[in-house]
């Protein structure tokens, strides 16, 4: 099968590495692709949200399989566009990536199909948003713009005077653009977090191994919010009783209600979750695999990936076996100086053979790199590479990952030296 995976980023590169193993993949693509990504599959310059050129370099290559990866094309419906030319993808259609696309919409959805979140109201006038918060007088307080903010939409403040700024700055100045018109405000929820991607075909869900991410751009989780500076696989605060609650409460009953509404949700739904004293609650949904979840979740799969997703598209998931390693990942992620706010580019990697550590021990996921006319590859990206490593414990992927991060550098790079402590601290507390 010719397959095309749409996106550029590190959780692309982790899904086309995945299906290279798939026995039924003979031809890879990616569109646009990325420096690192290019030495896996044949990248294609088309941008993931140009829906029209996306759908005709499809029929012109025939492409018997496209796996829709990131947000914004979902929610653009390019998965619609792909079926409408009789060409399966994997991904929800516009109607059901909503349940990320619009975070009013998965709020009212989980209130009115009983399904465990956070208190919260929905403002379309920032005046009232404003006497609201101060209505409530409860810090911190969580305020999301409603739509799709590139991870970046959820500011938690912890004072009067900084919720009135996030108002202000999402509704009054635009600062997410049309995204940040309409906010959702709500209570902050306390309790480890926890990250479980699914398969799901409308009918069925299959979690996978749960994940820890560490969104915070520096050590001690201090520092602006980033799109994750680093995972772990499994999470130890996930536990298989946890596990039961959220697929009686949580899992189920989210697909069951998705159906309900007309708008069966056929892809990779991510649950957001916080464990909270009261129990599991959604913090937030996602219509895709999380980035950099995917880059310690899917090394972890063994099961053939294509016919996995396959299963999905078909709606025949209950009969598809889907197993995972027992073993833990760690990835680490190399992010440019800046990052998340103002960073240089075009800055020469040393350390990589192929793309890959010359060292071996784990693999790099390419998120933001460049190859020039010469081979040499180059930082395009604030998050740069994701490194990644697999070992029979915890504690060795994560020294694992960190001797292989060492040894890649280039100018400015920074990364967090504490991926994975808090999870190592819980694992050896439980043990204890």
């Amino acid at each position: 099968m010719k397959v095309l995976v749409v996106g550029g980023g590190g959780r692309e590169h982790a899904i086309v590495r995945k299906l290279k193993e798939s026995r039924g993949v003979t031809k890879l693509y990616c569109a646009p692709g990325n420096g690192g990504i290019a030495m896996d599959a044949e990248c294609v310059n088309i941008a993931a949200t140009d829906i029209d050129a996306m759908v005709r370099f499809a029929e012109q290559e025939k492409i018997d399989y496209v796996v829709v990866a990131p947000d914004d094309p979902l929610a653009m419906g390019m998965v619609d566009a792909l079926s409408a030319a009789g060409i399966p993808a994997f991904g929800p259609n516009k109607a059901a990536a909503r349940i990320e696309a619009s975070k009013a919409f998965s709020k009212d959805l989980m209130k009115r199909y009983h399904i465990p979140t956070a208190a919260y109201e929905v403002f379309d006038d920032a005046d009232k948003a404003k006497a609201y918060v101060k209505e409530k007088n409860r810090y911190p307080v969580v305020i999301k713009a409603d739509g799709l903010a590139l991870g970046k939409g959820v500011l938690i403040c912890e004072t009067e005077e900084a919720a009135m700024n996030a108002i202000n700055s999402m509704m009054c100045e635009g600062a997410f653009g049309a995204s940040g018109s309409r906010v959702v405000i709500e209570e902050f929820l306390t309790g480890p977090e926890v990250s479980v991607l699914s398969f799901t075909d409308g009918k069925t869900v299959v979690p996978m191994i749960s994940s820890m991410d560490h969104k915070r751009a520096l050590d001690g989780d201090k520092g602006l919010n980033t799109g994750g500076m680093g995972t772990i696989a499994p999470n130890p605060y996930y536990t298989p009783e946890v596990a039961k609650v959220c697929m009686e409460t949580i899992f189920r009953p989210t697909v069951e209600a998705m159906a309900a509404e007309g708008c069966p949700f056929k892809g990779c739904l991510y649950f957001g979750l916080m464990l909270t004293p009261d129990g599991p609650k959604v913090i937030e949904y996602n219509c895709r695999f999380g980035d950099p979840e995917t880059q310690v979740v899917l090394p972890l799969l063994e099961s053939d990936l294509l016919a996995v997703m396959q299963a999905v598209t078909n709606g025949t998931l209950a009969d598809c076996e889907v197993k995972f390693s027992d073993k833990s990942a760690a990835c680490v992620i190399l992010a440019s100086g800046g990052y998340p706010e103002a960073y240089e580019k075009g800055k020469a990697i040393a350390g990589l053979a192929s793309g890959q550590p010359e060292n071996g021990g784990a693999v790099v996921y390419h998120a933001g790199t460049k190859q020039e006319p010469d081979g040499a590859l180059v930082t395009a990206g604030g998050r740069v590479l994701g490194v990644t490593a697999l070992a029979p414990s915890l504690k060795e992927a994560i020294d694992a990952a960190y001797i292989a991060a060492e040894n890649i550098t280039f100018e400015g790079a920074h990364m967090r030296r504490d991926i994975g402590a808090r999870a190592l601290a819980a694992k050896e507390g439980k043990e204890g």
